[in-house]
């Protein structure tokens, strides 16, 4: 054989070698794992809590990546130093500030691919909870965390937790439908990945577990609390190995809090419910308004970021989250007229920042301006009414009082500010503010910041509670399609000959071309004394149908108007699909619901 033929051979073997894969013991070793562990987990909560565990880690390590990956943007772009944060910074160069409308035609760019490769809308994991039943894209999760750490890196008033809750949920998503959990166990992965990822960015446990039970998952429940706080708890840990810097502020503060002080905190609760509404509702009419720029609309981004660069001139304080800004007036000594201006130009920079299309979350928002709104409420005491409250103590509450009415859970924020302080009795301060809050934005308004604007989508969840099921059970899902039929002209006689008594209740007439005309009971049809007559003057509910897409709360209110106990289903042209009885709407509606309850607290 010649030379170079066996030498061709010899190369051709070596890349027939190299494509194949490498260790093919590995790959099955892995599938034999997965597969072992969808049945451990079927048989053992223990196993949930494990993994849940390593996706919480994985969550936190996660969450250092996109908060290094966004500081790095800032110490390049402005200047500052690696312990240095950019919204505390004591100089800033008026040409850094052209990063802020450079990130807006990123993000532009970065839009217009999406929509021609994908075109996709990214659901986020409340969204996820509520609907999907915990069904997350990655993908999806991945591109709202490049817009995030653009739009904060880059010096926007945005925080990251919508980035850190975005990927941490995706992750778990992934792991839970990896190991084909049901529904509710999807549902709960997906709160403890998201919550892991946020209790890690603030080094606060419990925080982010809270954060899960209140405003991912919607419950608390025996069911869902070892994974959560295994999740949670392994977040932090791994943040703590790797000395990431958490987000929250850690301050000393033991006032001797009174009975009639608590009140005042309740009041305090009053004035952020309607600031925080008030902003809420600043950023969908920004939105809006920006969304009817028609041609234009994609360049919005750019727009915004020379607005925001003309705050960031005035006031450096409105760039990024404000973590490092919140650190320095909590303890600086300022006045009333110092302390409006830092809470109108920061959420005025917030406002511009989403309603003009950068992307990112209003937690970190909210606490800082919390904390403005309290110290302003404390100083206005003391000047007007000569009244004494703790400016730190107030800070606190109107921190913890201010992200409920914006983001929701009491329990969260009042977790956050004990783990911030380790003091109980300022912990039951903020709680009373929260509580308030809370209470008087479910009454008045009804939303937080992300169903809020699911709203503006059409949407009309007010929380992560799984309505998604209610969703799926559809009236072509329940309709029966062995449909009676009946030509509506044809005679009382023919019908009576096709459909003895007893042989059914209803039987759906057609007009001349096919098409639904109405129902008519079978006793109706015996009951007329003239055989002669045609089918359709004993018919009825011509004007009452169903459509295979109603849901199952559409169903029974069509079935409470109309009075009917079987209607049809009908297509787009009023062809016939099937006929759904009442009855039967009505107990596979109480079987999902019972199976809904038990998979919420864990039974069988």
């Amino acid at each position: 054989m010649p030379e170079g033929r066996l030498t061709q051979e010899k190369a051709d073997t070596a890349a027939a070698r190299a494509a194949r894969p490498a260790s093919p013991g590995l790959a099955r070793l892995a599938l034999e794992t997965l597969v072992f562990l969808r049945g451990e987990i079927r048989a053992s909560e223990l196993w949930l809590v494990v993994i849940a565990a390593g996706v919480g880690a994985a969550a936190g390590l996660a969450t250092i990546v996109i908060g290094m990956a966004a500081h790095g943007f800032q110490q390049i772009l402005y200047g500052i130093n690696f312990d240095e944060r950019l919204s505390a910074a004591s100089k800033i160069a008026p040409v850094s500030l052209l990063a802020l409308p450079a990130a807006g035609a990123l993000l532009a760019v970065l839009a217009w691919a999406w929509a021609r490769a994908r075109g996709t809308t990214p659901v986020d994991a409340v969204e996820a909870n509520a609907l999907r039943g915990g069904q997350m894209s990655f993908r999806d999760s991945l591109y709202v965390a490049v817009q995030t750490i653009v739009s904060n890196g880059f010096g926007a008033s945005v925080g990251l937790e919508a980035a850190y809750a975005q990927i941490g949920g995706a992750l778990a998503s992934g792991a839970g439908k990896a190991l084909n959990l049901r529904r509710s166990d999807l549902r709960n992965f997906v709160g403890a990945g998201a919550g892991a990822a946020i209790g890690a960015a603030f080094g606060a446990p419990f925080t982010g577990a809270f954060y899960a039970f209140e405003i991912i998952i919607g419950s608390y429940t025996i069911a869902n609390i070892a994974p959560v706080v295994a999740a949670s708890l392994a977040a932090v840990l791994m943040t703590q190995l790797a000395h990431f810097e958490p987000m929250v502020v850690r301050v000393s503060a033991s006032p001797d809090l009174k009975v009639s002080q608590y009140l005042l905190f309740a009041g305090l609760g009053v004035i952020c419910a309607f600031f925080g509404v008030g902003v809420m509702r600043l950023v969908g009419w920004t939105e809006l308004m920006t969304g009817r720029l028609g041609r234009l609309r994609p360049f919005r981004p750019i727009v915004g970021g020379v607005l925001l660069a003309g705050l960031a001139f005035l006031s450096p304080q409105t760039l990024a989250a404000g973590h490092g800004a919140m650190h320095l007036d909590l303890t600086a000594e300022l006045g009333i007229a110092a302390l409006v201006f830092l809470i109108v130009t920061k959420a005025l920079a917030s406002v511009i920042s989403l309603g003009f299309g950068f992307r990112g979350g209003l937690f970190f928002a909210s606490l800082y301006l919390g904390s403005l709104v309290g110290r302003l409420y404390a100083a206005a005491l003391e000047t007007f009414a000569h009244v004494s409250l703790d400016p730190m103590a107030a800070a606190l509450v109107g921190m913890g009082a201010l992200a409920v009415t914006i983001i929701g859970g009491p329990l969260t924020m009042s977790f956050l500010v004990l783990e911030t302080t380790g003091d109980f009795g300022l912990t039951a301060a903020a709680l009373t503010g929260a509580l308030v809050a809370s209470v008087l934005v479910r009454e008045t308004f009804g939303y937080s910041f992300s169903t809020w604007r699911l709203h503006l989508r059409g949407e009309t969840i007010r929380s992560a509670h799984d309505v998604g099921w209610l969703r799926s059970l559809t009236a072509g899902r329940m309709m029966r399609t062995d449909v009676p039929t009946i030509a509506a002209d044809a005679s009382l006689t023919e019908f009576r000959r096709r459909f003895p008594l007893g042989s059914t209740r209803r039987v759906v007439a057609l007009d001349e071309t096919g098409r639904y005309a109405g129902v008519v009971a079978t006793s109706a049809a015996y009951a007329d004394a003239d055989p002669a007559r045609a089918v359709g003057t004993v018919m009825g509910m011509q004007s009452e149908w169903l459509s295979p897409e109603m849901t199952i709360k559409d169903v029974m209110h069509v079935f409470d108007r109309a009075g009917g106990d079987e209607l049809a289903v009908l297509g787009a042209g009023r062809e016939v699909l099937g006929i759904l009885s009442e009855s039967y709407a009505t107990r596979r509606y109480a079987e999902e619901l019972e199976k809904n309850r038990r998979d919420l607290i864990g039974g069988d």
